[in-house]
């Protein structure tokens, strides 16, 4: 759907006397031993895409090619990923990665470098030219950070609590060297959460809006975005088409205990909230997830009721799943509660879309249909078409609405076979 940032990123650090080239196998395996052989491969991978990294690591270093591995599987697994590669980049990559590229000339490369957290104002524009066609969005990140701090998320972890902006002027000339019309900006709270995050983000919106870029965007952000009517017009203004909100539970106890979402959700008329975002004709995709510990049976369909009185345009649902380097993952692991532990191997399944934990009220069996019964709910063909039918008479993005909402409805069938193939591993690993 999207262009790969970081390894974009990487590319506009690089001097120019490095020829880049990026290989993004969303798009398809491509014959590497057709390539011509590069002199240095950086990879960079999630948890679940870890495995796939090892093969293409040890494809290139049979060959005698250096590899360095980075990102947030390779920050929060520094020991497993070390076996795998020659060298490992942990945190953000600004700062080290030019000494990193002088270390793989010179042929000595360290085993390790820690690049901490970047200063937003060294951060360079991402070489977009690199990667065209076949993408829906580009992409594009304004901050860094996150002081929420959930237990199930890794984003603190490994971007830190403290929430770094970068310059508006460097935002905007990067949004213009961005082809696509449509692009999505990959920041995990745009806005922020105090007095100065919105302020900065208003000055944000009204410079992009100035620019007139002719691009629509959505992004990332809490349900906050709904408190300030000149920050949503701003917003809309700027080319805001969509927004991405975590609501998590279907009641804000439900995160009680997992972090700062409870003190935004707490109190608050939800409902109220989305209407006010979507009549600056801005969809709402809201996020829930199953599996947390107050979730018993019947919160399948409890989310799919929550989520259509709260109005959502989409409803995105995912599996609590502890991630390496979370306080979720400590806490699970202390209590034995992560039955899939075959390490790397397992990591397959840790893309959020599979139950790979030890649920406090829920079966395997249990959850996987929970998971069904919401989303079979939520995007029946009657109410699907009539969330469409809304957007179209309010003009709110309504071919964006269809294409997303027959989407996540096109995905049941496929649902449906992975977690049955899902259940059948699981069945082999306890027999």
């Amino acid at each position: 759907m999207w262009k790969p940032l970081s390894l974009m990123v990487l590319a506009g650090l690089t001097p120019p006397e490095w020829k880049v080239s990026i290989v993004d196998e969303n798009l398809g395996v491509p014959d590497y031993g057709a390539m011509p052989r590069p002199d240095l491969v950086g990879i960079t991978a999630f948890t679940s895409q870890a495995n796939r990294a090892y093969e293409v690591a040890d494809h290139f270093r049979r060959l005698g090619v250096p590899v360095v591995m980075g990102g947030i599987h390779a920050t929060m697994c520094l020991d497993e990923v070390l076996e795998r590669v020659d060298a490992v980049v942990t945190r953000e990559a600004d700062s080290v990665w030019k000494e990193v590229l002088e270390d793989a000339r010179q042929g000595c490369l360290k085993r390790r470098y820690n690049g901490g957290f970047a200063e937003m104002t060294d951060v360079v524009p991402a070489r977009h030219d690199l990667l065209s066609g076949k993408y829906a969005f580009g992409a594009i990140q304004t901050t860094r950070g996150c002081p929420l701090n959930c237990s199930f998320c890794s984003v603190t972890a490994f971007n830190g609590a403290h929430y770094r902006q970068r310059p508006i002027p460097d935002v905007v000339r990067e949004f213009q060297l961005i082809r696509e019309r449509l692009v999505l900006v990959v920041d995990d709270n745009l806005i922020g959460t105090r007095p100065e995050h919105i302020a900065r983000a208003k000055d944000l919106f009204r410079a992009l809006a100035q620019a007139n870029l002719r691009k629509e965007w959505i992004a990332q952000a809490t349900i906050n975005f709904a408190d300030d009517e000149e920050l949503l017009a701003l917003a809309a203004q700027a080319g805001c088409s969509g927004v991405f909100i975590g609501f998590e539970s279907p009641s804000p106890e439900g995160l009680r205990g997992y972090g700062g979402k409870f003190t935004l959700l707490k109190d608050r008329d939800i409902r109220a909230s989305v209407r006010r975002i979507q009549r600056h004709r801005i969809l709402v995709a809201g996020s829930f997830i199953i599996g947390l510990d107050m979730d018993e049976p019947g919160i399948g369909n409890r989310i799919a009721e929550t989520a259509h009185r709260y109005g959502v345009d989409n409803l995105n649902v995912l599996f609590l799943t502890p991630l390496p380097g979370t306080r979720l993952w400590d806490q699970m692991k202390a209590q034995d509660r992560i039955p899939l532990d075959t390490l790397p191997e397992d990591w397959k399944y840790y893309t959020l879309t599979y139950p790979v934990a030890r649920y406090r009220h829920l079966s395997l069996d249990g959850i996987i249909q929970e998971m069904t019964s919401c989303n079979e709910t939520f995007y029946s063909v009657p109410r699907l078409f009539r969330r469409v039918l809304s957007n179209f008479w309010h003009r709110r993005k309504p071919l964006i609405s269809l294409a997303g909402n027959l989407s996540y409805r096109g995905n049941l069938r496929q649902g449906a076979e992975a977690y049955a193939s899902f259940k059948r591993y699981s069945d082999s690993r306890r027999r």
